[in-house]
């Protein structure tokens, strides 16, 4: 029988991909007088935003040591926190326990990102743990309804964010991905497992003449919120600067800010506007 983790240890686990979040996440559990323990996964975890912390440098498929280095440091809850590349079949080499959760991973392995993350979430339940959402120790990072900045979106730009609306509405039914870009009520294009940034530079790419052109980030229909909320930061705000974009729009409370001081810095300062949408 596999133990169960006593949660009244109040460690909290954090798994930590790429990128400041895992840091940020980390700081904020600390503030609140909770110990945490890292598994930083190899090839994607920064070693900058992991050195601060108690931490383990794991390979990704390598279940038996994560669940044995999370039990080992009393971690009840843990967040997954941090971009991580799905890789392919031939590069994750699982150990024993990795073998055994993939095999209880079964078809969600194939299925989008949405699924497997729902999966995971299922099994690390099944395996002890409480999995928490990262919102829940960075809710000041949750964007509000409205302008965050100094810009509004103008009647074009609310326009383009309607469209934008109904095309990630789509895309996360489809469980695709989470962004689009739209300028002039043209879809210029979407997010898929390439990542915002890379959409951003198809985005400028393929940008028509004229004005305006916003992003749109949402929430998928079906979002497993403990493991991929939407992401925006400052590089985010670079990127639709260099596609001459007007503004970004994104679903207030359910879209992660990096940084949020630093994004709204940034956005004033290309005169971008970046919109808090309510959701519907």
């Amino acid at each position: 029988m596999t133990p169960r983790v006593e949660q009244a240890s109040g460690c909290v686990g954090i798994l930590a991909g790429g990128g400041p979040l895992p840091g940020q996440v980390a700081a904020a559990i600390a503030a609140q007088g909770r110990p945490v323990f890292m598994i930083a996964f190899q090839d994607f975890a920064e070693p900058s935003i992991v050195a601060p912390w108690p931490h383990a440098w794991v390979r990704l498929a390598a279940a038996g040591q994560i669940l044995s280095e999370l039990r080992a440091h009393g971690c009840g809850d843990i967040v997954l926190i941090g971009p991580v590349r799905r890789p392919s079949f031939r590069d994750l080499r699982p150990d024993a326990e990795g073998a055994r959760i993939l095999a209880r991973l079964g078809r969600a392995l194939f299925a989008g990102d949405d699924g497997l993350l729902g999966a995971l979430v299922r099994v690390l339940g099944e395996e002890g743990f409480t999995v928490r959402g990262a919102h829940e120790f960075l809710s000041r990072s949750l964007g509000k309804v409205g302008a965050l900045g100094r810009y509004t979106p103008d009647e074009g730009a609310q326009s383009d964010i309607a469209r934008g609306v109904e095309v990630v509405r789509a895309l996360g039914r489809l469980d695709i991905g989470q962004g689009c870009v739209v300028q002039n009520g043209v879809v210029l294009a979407v997010e898929a497992m390439e990542g915002t940034d890379a959409m951003l530079e198809r985005a400028a790419a393929c940008r028509q003449p004229g004005a305006g052109g916003v992003l749109v980030k949402l929430c998928k229909p079906e979002q497993e919120r403990r493991a991929d909320m939407p992401t925006i930061g400052p590089k985010t705000i670079e990127g639709a600067a260099r596609a001459k974009l007007s503004g970004i729009a994104f679903e207030a409370g359910g879209t992660l800010l990096i940084d949020p001081q630093a994004c709204v810095a940034a956005a004033d300062a290309a005169g971008l506007f970046l919109w808090g949408l309510a959701k519907s």
